[in-house]
C-alpha cells in the first residue's frame, strides 16, 4: 500500500469509527433492560449480548487513545452505561449462580473487566468453576470453546485452556478449500482469530501456516461480501485483517464502509434499508455498528503501533 493510500485509509477508519462510536453513544438508552428483568434473561440477545458488544467496542476505542483521544469520554460513558445496567456486575452473578453450566456471563464480563471493572463474588465464583471439570467440558462449537477461554484469560482465571491447540480443531485451524466457505463458517472463523489474537492484542499468536492462508484468502473473501452488501461481516472480515501481524486490508474496503455508513453513524447490517422505529433500527443495526467501531479502532491503533506485539 503506497503512503497516499495508507493515509486516506487512517483517515476514513478514524471517520467511521467516530460517527459510529457516536451512535452507539448517543441510543444507548435503547439499549436498556426491562425493569423487571432478571437472572433468567429470557431474551438473552435482545439486550445482554449487545451490552457485551458495546463494552468491547469501547473497550478497543478506549485503549486507541492514542488515535482516538477525543473519543474517550464517549467510550467510557458506553463501559459505565452497560456496568450499569448490568447492576455492577450483581446481575452476572445471579445468572452465573443460578446457571452454572452457562460460560455466557463469563464471555460477557470478560469484556468489562478487560476495561477495569470487577466483581469480587462473580470472580470467586467463577474461580470456583473454571476448577471443575464440568465447566471445562461443556459441549460447544470450537469457536466458542476459544472464546471461553480466551475470557478465562482475561479474567485472570485458571487453568486456562491452550488457545493453538483449541484452534487445530477448527475450519480455519485445518485451512480447508477457501472456495467452499459459507457465511455461517466465516463467522466462526472470524471469531476464531478474534479469540486467539484477543482482539488483535496478540497478533503473533497465530501460527504461521493460518497468517500465510489468511493474508491470501481475506482479500477475496473481502470482495465476495462487498459485492452483495454484507457489511456486518465484511465489518468483521476487517478486523481480522488488523488481527494479524502484517495488516493489509485495502483502501476500497474503507471506502465500501464509509460509503454505506449513514451520516448519523449507523452503519447497515446489509444493503436493505435502514427501515422502523429508533428502537428497532437499534436493535438490527447495532451490531454491525458497534463492529464498525471495532475494526476502525484497531485498524488505527494498529497503524499507530499502539498494539504491542505478543
Amino acid at each position: 500500500m503506497n503512503q497516499g493510500d495508507a493515509v486516506e485509509r487512517r483517515e476514513l477508519a478514524r471517520r467511521v469509527t467516530v460517527r459510529a462510536l457516536g451512535w452507539l453513544h448517543r441510543n444507548r438508552h435503547l439499549g436498556s433492560f426491562p425493569a423487571d428483568t432478571t437472572a433468567e434473561l429470557a431474551d438473552p440477545d435482545g439486550v445482554y449480548k449487545p451490552l457485551g458488544e458495546s463494552a468491547l467496542a469501547a473497550g478497543m476505542a478506549y485503549r486507541a487513545a492514542a488515535a482516538l483521544p477525543d473519543e474517550q469520554n464517549a467510550a467510557r460513558a458506553l463501559l459505565e452505561f452497560g456496568w450499569d445496567q448490568l447492576r455492577r456486575g450483581d446481575l452476572l452473578y445471579e445468572r452465573q449462580l443460578r446457571y452454572p453450566m452457562m460460560t455466557d456471563p463469563l464471555e460477557v464480563y470478560a469484556h468489562f473487566a478487560a476495561a477495569g471493572y470487577r466483581h469480587s463474588r462473580l470472580d470467586g465464583l467463577l474461580a470456583h468453576l473454571a476448577a471443575t471439570d464440568s465447566y471445562r467440558a461443556v459441549e460447544q462449537m470450537p469457536s466458542r470453546r476459544l472464546a471461553v477461554a480466551n475470557a478465562v484469560r482475561l479474567t485472570g482465571l485458571s487453568p486456562a485452556e491452550d488457545c493453538a491447540s483449541l484452534m487445530e480443531t477448527t475450519w480455519l485451524g485445518r485451512r480447508p478449500e477457501p472456495w467452499l466457505i459459507d457465511w455461517m463458517t466465516a463467522y466462526c472463523m472470524t471469531h476464531t482469530v478474534f479469540h486467539v489474537t484477543d482482539w488483535g492484542r496478540r497478533p503473533h499468536a497465530l501460527p504461521d501456516a493460518v497468517v500465510d492462508y489468511l493474508t491470501r484468502w481475506l482479500p477475496v473473501w473481502m470482495e465476495v461480501w462487498a459485492e452483495i452488501s454484507e457489511w456486518d461481516l465484511l465489518g468483521e472480515l476487517v478486523i481480522v485483517d488488523a488481527c494479524l501481524p502484517d495488516p493489509q486490508c485495502p483502501v476500497h474496503v474503507w471506502r465500501q464502509l464509509a460509503t454505506a455508513q449513514r451520516a448519523d453513524g449507523l452503519v447497515p447490517r446489509d444493503g436493505e434499508p435502514v427501515s422502523g422505529s429508533e428502537r428497532e433500527a437499534f436493535a438490527v443495526h447495532h451490531h454491525t455498528t458497534a463492529v464498525a467501531v471495532m475494526a476502525g479502532a484497531l485498524t488505527l491503533g494498529r497503524d499507530s503501533d499502539a498494539v504491542p506485539a505478543d
